[in-house]
């Protein structure tokens, strides 16, 4: 990889990383650097690079829409560990429990009874810990 590509690479890193931060919190963002290895490294950078420094910094959405968004596509999904990280970025993004509420039980109709309670379960958790239960 040349210099310069190496270092567009790293300008988009370190804004992705400052995004996820914003989001995420800084202990989250030392976890994550704890817990990097050469195995997860490069998915890790790309995730700063794309979902952080690029798709996160779009202007048409809000940070707390895109939460939303976020939450309903991983309830889709089924990816409970991903679900409890962004619970806490929709918290720090301004999202209320009645909004996250409303996105997992309007997730009925499109995911099914299985997701979405799974997913009310990981967020009643979150929201326990947070000290933002309703």
């Amino acid at each position: 990889m040349d210099e310069a590509h190496d270092g567009a690479h790293q300008v988009l890193r370190a804004a992705g990383r400052q995004v996820m931060r914003e989001i995420l919190g800084s202990d989250y963002v030392a976890r994550r650097d704890a817990s990097t290895t050469r195995l997860n490294a490069a998915v890790r950078g790309l995730s700063e690079e794309f979902a952080y420094a690029t798709l996160w910094t779009r202007p048409d959405l809000s940070r707390q829409v895109r939460s939303l968004v976020t939450l309903a596509m991983l309830c889709a999904l089924n990816r409970p560990h991903e679900l409890r990280i962004h619970l806490v970025g929709a918290l720090n993004n301004g999202c209320s429990a009645e909004e996250i509420r409303e996105v997992f039980t309007h997730s009925v109709a499109y995911c099914g009874f299985p997701a979405a309670i799974d997913a009310l379960r990981t967020a009643e958790e979150v929201l326990r810990e947070h000290g933002r239960m309703p």
